[in-house]
């Protein structure tokens, strides 16, 4: 382990703290100095000084065995050289050790601070980050930030963990890290290195016992250009040879492709098939990138291979019964393909003219799904941008959640929920690389939204305006105490709306929904609907549509809560721990 208290021969820095013949009659002696609770240990003829609280979980260690030179708390048995503090066990770190010296008969200890802490914390978090110890992953986090580090900073350890040693490629975990990252301009400062620890745990337990990735090599001395690489690259994809796809994609990016060349190649590959593994593919694809947008384009080499594994096994939904029968919606939709150049071209000279969403929107929650893909073609025909139709069709697919109807099955909320995150990320692609290919994305999601109809039947109200009230800050207030409670979907929704059209600030309510979130047991889904929602909200601004996101996704987590909140627990030890408190001593 790396030690943190290097010996000083400075005398100003040592205080006297007992009587040599006190420490030797008691074997260990527990003294009090300022701040400090530091247990004493004579052994060998020999003096030492450590912290009192066992850095696990804070536990006191005066009392704990001392033998051969090592120290054994008693409550969970983590050991320590008793010299330098070190720890034999990585999960319980490293004890601050003080150097001592004996003085006419007294005892003199250097309480001088830990040095180099930001190194200290950095590789804290690596270790946490191997042996899967989420009290390890907290500790260092909330230090780091404490510091002053850049949340990037250890946003960028997780995400190169994460992207070597987990050979199944990008998942769960790192989708979860970069969301984290994504919603942090949103929370409270407090809550900040609470989202940090969900996400780099979250990283954590993927690659728990997971083999590393190993990328393989660009094609050497390689002159093929952009255009034929990424033809490959889709070529690979389609018959699943995840190998051959990712060469190519590794090759691009040596011969100097940029961030949107490479976007376009994993999202055209992404839409050559219909809503790949029920969304999750291409905001895999979404988030790798935004993770870029954070530590910037010179990972992408490390970073970007992860996706291809996924990419080249996900499912297709052209193969799925749903999406074939009663009505074949992959027929209508390749048809609708076809005409997108055409359409498109049509609508160039009135581009950003387009202004129809509440005549489109009933039609798109409608029955019909080839008076949908119609639909949007015309609008793309009459103007609309790419960007515009990816948000009425976004909000559309927020709709199905804000109006999910609760007798339904528990398990349907997640089938209301998958449209809604892809089309998000797809309207959040289209803003990066606005292509022909990726705007089949729309299209898919679309169908996703029609296919789920019947979660709507009937619908659930939709609170309006005339439900507001003069003091909206009393509600926020609620909302703790509501979310404690199962089965508060409906309330929640209702606060959530009456909070907004009465005047309330939007800030306010997401940076407590945020820490709602965070006070539960991670969850996937529930990460993923509220990351989704702040950043359509973000786009949408204080409008109804705006409101109904919000709503959707207050409602989602309301389903959602509460867990048992084990992980709360293990970051507020955490916390406590760094704060200093005294968890387990008598004071």
């Amino acid at each position: 382990m790396t030690l943190i208290f290097k010996e000083t021969t400075n005398k100003d820095n040592y205080t006297r703290v007992a009587q040599l013949k006190d420490v030797q009659a008691a074997g260990s002696l527990l003294v009090h100095k300022g701040k400090h609770t530091i247990v004493l240990f004579y052994s060998d003829n020999k003096v030492y000084a450590i912290d009192n609280r066992c850095p696990h979980m804070g536990f006191p260690l005066q009392g704990s065995t001392c033998k051969d030179g090592i120290v054994t708390c008693p409550w969970h048995y983590a050991r320590f050289d008793i010299a330098s503090g070190g720890t034999f066990d990585s999960w319980a770190d490293d004890v601050p050790a003080f150097p001592v010296e004996i003085r006419d008969g007294e005892v003199w200890v250097n309480l001088v601070p830990p040095v180099n802490l930001h190194a200290h914390q950095r590789q804290r978090l690596e270790d946490g980050l191997k042996q899967s110890i989420s009290l390890v992953i907290a500790k260092s986090t909330i230090a780091l930030l404490d510091i002053g580090v850049n949340p990037a900073e250890p946003f960028q350890i997780g995400l190169k963990f994460g992207t070597s040693y987990n050979k199944t490629g990008w998942g769960i975990g790192l989708t979860i890290h970069t969301c984290m990252m994504n919603l942090l301009p949103y929370l409270d400062e407090e809550d900040k290195p609470r989202a940090l620890f969900h996400g780099l745990s979250a990283v954590a337990n993927d690659s728990a016992d997971a083999p590393p990735l190993f990328v393989v090599q660009p094609l050497p001395n390689s002159t093929v250009d952009f255009p034929t690489l990424k033809s490959w690259f889709c070529q690979f994809i389609e018959v699943r040879d995840s190998e051959a796809a990712q060469r190519c994609l590794v090759s691009a990016i040596r011969s100097g492709a940029n961030l949107e060349q490479v976007a376009d190649m994993l999202f055209s590959s992404a839409t050559d098939h219909r809503y790949l593994d029920i969304g999750h593919t291409l905001d895999f694809i979404n988030k790798a990138l935004e993770a870029l947008d954070v530590v910037g384009w010179e990972a992408a080499e490390s970073v970007l291979p992860s996706l291809v594994s996924g990419l080249a096994s996900a499912s297709r939904m052209e193969e799925s019964n749903s999406w074939r029968y009663p009505v074949d919606l992959v027929a209508i939709l390749e048809s609708a393909f076809e005409q997108l150049p055409t359409v498109l071209n049509a609508g160039k000279s009135q581009r950003g003219t387009w202004s129809n969403s509440e005549q489109l929107i009933p039609i798109l929650l409608g029955e019909d799904p080839q008076a949908i893909a119609d639909s949007l073609l015309n609008a793309l025909q009459a103007g609309c941008t790419e960007e515009q139709l990816a948000s009425v069709v976004t909000y559309t697919a927020a709709l199905r959640v804000a109006r999910f109807n609760t007798n339904n099955d528990f398990g349907d909320w997640n089938s209301a929920h998958h449209p809604f995150t892809f089309a998000n990320a797809v309207h959040q692609g289209l803003r990066r690389v606005p292509t022909v290919e990726l705007l089949r994305g729309v299209f898919d999601a679309a169908m996703s939204v029609y296919l789920n109809r019947f979660l709507n039947v009937p619908p659930a109200r939709l609170p309006e305006a005339k439900d507001s009230v003069s003091n909206p800050e009393e509600l926020l207030q609620q909302l703790p105490d509501l979310l404690n409670r199962q089965q508060q979907v409906n309330q929640t929704g209702q606060l959530v709306a009456n909070y907004l059209y009465s005047g309330g600030k939007p800030e306010r309510l997401m940076a407590l929904l945020g820490k709602m979130m965070l006070r539960e047991n991670r969850d996937f889904h529930v990460i993923q609907e509220i990351e989704a929602a702040f950043r359509q909200y973000s786009l949408l601004g204080d409008t109804p549509a705006g409101i109904h996101v919000l709503v959707a996704a207050a409602r989602y987590l309301a389903a959602h809560s509460p867990t048992m909140r084990s992980q709360a627990q293990t970051y507020q030890i955490a916390y406590r721990l760094h704060k200093g408190d005294r968890l387990f001593e008598e004071s």
